[in-house]
């Protein structure tokens, strides 16, 4: 029997530990990212447990738990134990579920449990190639506010390294104070996973690009590996009063130096934020990585 008292915090010295497991069964949605987890876990208490060749995951929010199904071979009983567990000691959605081929079995093996869609947390997949190349009627609004940038301003798109990363770092204490993060408690949570990303950048294995304004930077983003085909933005910051237009310059920019590697770039999901929900859609994603719940009703009618 799974006992939530035997998971252990995600910490950094796990990161072998997931990212080999990852590489044998990798994931496809942002929130089950090693570095997603790491980041954030002062925010939602990312814990998992190792069983029977598996890594069961879960994070607590506000005081509700959500357990996720087993990474791993597929082994029904242990799914089983994993909601079992979930509706002894989940919260109100107490099974979350990130990924579909994990949404259709547990639809084939508890046909009886309702699953239900959680549009603001969907992640939006983009092809590289087309944020970098932005070709096409589709990106023309984006073309023509990046070509005005580019004559208004003699800019660069660098590379985050070692010798620079101290200039992201005062970057965003200057973002932080225009946006002022510690007076919104979920700005405040953002600022701390964002600064502990840029304090063990390269233990996590992230990586990231800059624009560059004369000697300023102006934009940033922090960039970690989904799988083999697909990266996924953590984290993308600006200063739009100051240089506007600038996020559509940051955007293609690390698009641009993804395209090599990898053939999808995540942008993670919109929360449900109207403004934020236009401006992932009007990048035209490929297609949306879906995220489903049950509830805890959900669970005592499926257990009968």
């Amino acid at each position: 029997m799974l006992r939530f008292a035997d998971f252990k915090p995600v910490s950094l010295d796990d990161r072998e530990l997931f990212g080999e497991h990852y590489r044998q069964y990798p994931q496809v949605h942002s929130d089950n990212t090693f570095a997603n987890m790491v980041c954030w876990n002062h925010y939602a208490d990312y814990r998992f447990r190792e069983s029977e060749g598996s890594i069961v995951l879960s994070s607590t929010i506000n005081g509700g738990t959500s357990f996720r199904p087993p990474i791993g071979p597929k082994n029904p009983d242990l799914i089983g134990d994993v909601i079992d567990l979930a509706a002894r000691e989940g919260g109100d959605r107490p099974v979350l579920v990130l990924d579909p081929a994990n949404e259709a079995w547990i639809r084939e093996l508890y046909p009886d449990l309702p699953l239900h869609a959680d549009r603001d947390f969907f992640d939006y997949i983009y092809r590289t190639e087309d944020l970098a190349d932005l070709t096409g009627k589709g990106y023309a609004t984006i073309r023509r506010q990046i070509n005005r940038f580019g004559r208004e301003y003699a800019y660069t798109v660098e590379e985050i390294t070692e010798e620079n990363i101290n200039e992201v770092w005062e970057f965003l204490v200057v973002w932080c104070e225009w946006r002022d993060c510690d007076s919104v408690p979920i700005l405040a949570a953002e600022k701390e996973a964002i600064l502990f990303a840029i304090n063990h950048f390269f233990d996590i294995g992230l990586e990231g690009w800059m624009v560059r304004i004369g000697g300023t930077i102006g934009a940033i983003s922090v960039i970690g590996r989904v799988n083999a085909d697909m990266a996924v933005v953590h984290f993308e910051k600006a200063l739009p009063e100051t240089y506007p237009g600038i996020y559509k310059v940051i955007t293609t920019g690390t698009a641009a130096g993804l395209r090599k590697r990898y053939r999808y770039v995540n942008r993670e999901c919109d929360m449900g934020v109207p403004g934020l929900r236009e401006s992932k859609t009007r990048y035209r994603p490929a297609y949306m990585v879906e995220v489903h719940y049950a509830t805890r009703d959900d669970l005592a009618v499926c257990r009968g």
